[in-house]
């Protein structure tokens, strides 16, 4: 199995924008402020050969996307218009560079995980280490992840090393 890694970050509601409403544009990695966003990305900077974000307005994003100005659409509320699952198919199957994994780690809520588990199904093996956890117990999992070796996190989240 390709062991390469994508690690899957959802994006968050809060943003640079709301202490900052006057803030420019902004790059992805940069403009997301909740604290499981901030968990989130340091285990995706940790172990991922590569990891994106999963804006329910844009899609993958990588970290560096620069996005113009502050938005508010959530899988959670369909009537946010949020991207579907055809374009999110369509992205993956037309970006190498997301594609080529054989492990994704879906990371986030039950909308978001269950977006990746979607679009990924028959591409990757997708694991969700937090699936069924509440938000508090799931940051406290990522960040208890986060301390350990790649190997032992793989193993840890039911990835084997073979």
């Amino acid at each position: 199995m390709n062991k390469k890694l994508l690690v899957i970050v959802p994006c968050a509601q809060a943003k640079v924008w709301k202490k900052e409403p006057n803030h420019g544009p902004t790059k992805a990695k940069f403009a997301y402020k909740s604290p499981p966003f901030a968990v989130n990305r340091k285990f995706a900077e940790r172990f991922s050969d590569k990891w994106v974000i999963l804006s329910a307005k844009y899609g993958f994003i990588e970290p560096d996307f620069v996005i113009p100005k502050d938005y508010n659409v959530t899988f959670k509320k369909p009537s946010t218009n949020p991207i579907n699952l055809e374009s999110l198919r369509n992205q993956v199957l037309s970006n190498n560079a997301i594609r080529g994994y054989g492990i994704v780690i879906a990371l986030g809520g039950r909308d978001y995980t269950m977006m990746v588990q979607r679009v990924f199904m028959d591409i990757s093996n997708v694991v969700v280490p937090t699936k069924g956890m509440t938000l508090f117990d799931a940051m406290h999992k990522v960040s208890l992840l986060s301390k350990l070796n790649k190997k032992v996190m793989l193993n840890r989240i039911g990835v084997s090393d073979e």
